[in-house]
């Protein structure tokens, strides 16, 4: 059979032309990509659990969250669980070609993700508050010294690391929910999003470390704009199982950084 001929029996076995794309160990090459990705990103983030683990058992370790910051961070864990089944259904229906659930599952999922971030915001600013607290920290007004800021100058590892092991979780998220909101929304995401970035900029006090962290939305604006105005495409089946796999990967780390920083670290 001539190359031609073989050429045409994959147009015709995979539906339309150019769609067809030789697979890398039986995977496309966009998931080869990703698992690459998250196989690099998952030594980050298990240096900084050990980082952690090293520290809980070499030094004279706090357990300093009480109640109420072990109910929330429940909730967020919940929050988290709750977007990996909007987006398995996400990926389910973008194999079924339903655009419309497929973009709802996707937005459902992005809530989950935001309330996340906020939940783990606010989780923030009361132990900053409360003085948990490292250097380049602004000091909030009213600041309490209670436990926590005796923790910071007396077992300064904790602070270090469990602000370097969630902040570098949370930024994740954020990625993620950009991520997802460019794969459902495409370029109608992007006013929402440089909304978003205004509004925190101007809402959040300028004595608070999100008045300056808000700005990982500004710099997702600009790469954002920069690949869906070179690259304008409509996301298929593919590109939303792609971005599960970086969600789900984003839930799974949480899996380990919960029981470890807040269950472990709980008041006897």
């Amino acid at each position: 059979m001539s190359e031609a001929a073989l050429q045409d029996d994959a147009v015709i076995a995979h539906g339309h032309a150019g769609e067809f794309e030789a697979p890398l160990f039986g995977a496309y090459s966009k998931k080869v990509g990703m698992w690459l990705f998250l196989a690099s990103d998952s030594l980050t983030f298990g240096a900084l659990l050990f980082a952690f683990s090293y520290n809980r058992i070499y030094t004279a370790w706090p357990t300093p969250f009480g109640k109420d910051s072990i109910i929330n961070a429940t909730v967020m864990t919940v929050c988290l669980l709750s977007s990996s089944l909007t987006m398995v259904m996400a990926v389910f229906a973008a194999q079924r070609r339903d655009r419309a659930w497929t973009r709802n599952w996707l937005l459902a999922t992005m809530a989950f993700g935001a309330a996340f971030i906020v939940l783990h915001g606010m989780e923030w600013s009361k132990l900053i508050h409360e003085g948990l607290t490292l250097p380049g920290f602004p000091k909030p007004a009213g600041q309490l010294e209670s436990e926590f800021a005796h923790i910071s100058s007396g077992v300064p590892q904790f602070a270090a690391t469990f602000f370097g092991l969630t902040a570098m979780h949370m930024l994740h998220v954020t990625i993620g929910v950009i991520y997802l909101g460019c794969v459902a929304l495409r370029k109608m995401f992007l006013p929402i999003l440089g909304a978003l970035w205004l509004v925190g900029y101007l809402v959040i006090p300028s004595d608070n470390v999100f008045h300056y962290g808000i700005h990982v939305l500004l710099i997702g604006l600009i790469v954002a704009s920069i690949v869906l105005f070179l690259k304008p495409k409509d996301y298929d089946a593919h590109d939303v199982e792609v971005s599960g796999l970086y969600w789900h990967f984003v839930d799974l780390v949480w899996m380990f950084i919960f029981p470890l920083v807040y269950l472990m670290s709980t008041r006897v």
